[in-house]
């Protein structure tokens, strides 16, 4: 049989098929659009410096706060962490498409980029669903859910992610490879499938692990939590507690952000891939599939690639904890300036996005403290 070459794998480079195994052979190559040569590389530049940064300053901010190791900072770390490698290599696919497809890097980083961008897209959107479950359970489940919220339990569900998302990206560690393609006078980091079938089995395992699974999941919990919080105000109305309607109002309003960023980065992408795997499977025919697949994927992979840039500002940023850590950095003090333990004003105020939940969860159910530091309203 016949090797199907896919410079395409989903990730947004140019295709060519083997028209031994391809239906549509008297489909000519689909020639880039004008100016994607440098209109793609510039947003590659963008997302990785403000991802660089922004993800770099969390694992900053949560290395130097021993005393927050909390079961939700756990995953945030996680989820920095995640998208800092993945952004790390953005570099390398920038100068891919600066160059027309090739490669210059060799074999071993092609294989090296490939396996950290598919890691990426597993781990980055597990850590956000363990989250979403986590804060789920602390706001809508506190009680129950104590004996199981706890760091080490939050550390063994990390490695577990970790091991899930590695092993999902040993296709790309052993499919991906270095290709000569005299049409374009380019030697392409390709990814090499043995058949159609390999085509279809791994992207929709990425639309439906990567993707749709956890995108039920999110929702889910977010409305829970929106459900909770607006029937506990409800509640607790008469009791004066609707002094903190602003306070409900404000974290509804992140909670759509978080599905929003979520949904928005990544269903373009996936509804292209989609595309591409009804193509393979024939459901779709024509060359304007083909044509709209090479076209769409560069800039939806650069909307999915961007939510590595908006996590750090979505979930951590929110807060007072971290942008007082980082004012305090910044001022040059010290780390016990102004921050003893129990002590002023300001460290009661502290607070990421995930404490200000809890907190929010605790003085409308009036329910024990969750291990969260207090966070007053704001």
């Amino acid at each position: 049989m016949a090797t199907l070459i896919i410079v395409n794998d989903s990730f947004g480079n140019v295709s060519i098929y083997d028209e031994v195994t391809h239906d549509d052979a008297s489909c000519h190559h689909v020639p880039p659009p004008e100016h994607q040569n440098k209109l793609i590389p510039a947003i590659y530049a963008l997302i990785f410096i403000f991802g660089t940064v922004g993800n770099g300053l969390v694992l900053l901010v949560l290395c130097r706060s021993p005393g927050r190791r909390t079961v939700a900072n756990t995953y945030m770390f996680n989820l920095a962490l995640s998208d800092l490698l993945f952004l790390l290599s953005l570099p390398f696919w920038a100068v891919y498409y600066a160059l027309d497809y090739h490669w210059p890097f060799g074999s071993l980083m092609c294989k090296a980029c490939s396996a950290a961008l598919t890691l990426n897209i597993y781990a980055s959107i597990f850590f956000i669903t363990c989250m979403s479950i986590d804060r789920y359970l602390a706001i809508v489940l506190p009680l129950r859910s104590q004996s199981r919220r706890h760091l080490c339990q939050a550390r063994v569900v990390s490695a577990a992610v970790w091991l899930l998302a590695g092993c999902a990206a040993v296709p790309a560690l052993a499919l991906r490879d270095t290709w000569e393609i005299e049409q374009q006078g380019v030697t392409a980091c390709v990814l090499l499938y043995p058949s159609d079938d390999w085509v279809v089995g791994l992207a929709l395992a990425k639309s439906i692990v990567g993707f749709l699974v956890p995108l039920v999941v999110i929702v889910t919990c977010y409305v829970g939590i929106g459900r909770h919080l607006l029937g506990a105000t409800g509640a607790g109305a008469g009791r004066g507690l609707d002094k903190n309607s602003g306070n409900v109002d404000h974290v509804l309003k992140m909670v759509v952000a978080v599905v929003l960023a979520f949904f928005l980065c990544w269903f373009p992408f996936h509804t292209v891939t989609l595309l591409d795997v009804m193509h393979h499977l024939g459901a779709l025919q024509g060359c304007w599939v083909r044509r709209a697949v090479e076209t769409l994927l560069p800039f939806t992979s650069c909307l999915g690639f961007s939510n590595s840039a908006v996590n750090p500002f979505l979930y951590c940023f929110v807060g007072n904890h971290f942008r007082e850590q980082l004012g305090r950095r910044w001022g040059g003090q010290g780390p016990g300036g102004g921050g003893a333990s129990g002590g002023g004003a300001s460290q009661q105020k502290r607070g990421s996005f995930s404490t200000r939940l809890s907190s929010l969860s605790r003085k409308l159910s009036d329910l024990k403290d969750l291990g969260f530091p207090e966070a007053e309203p704001v």
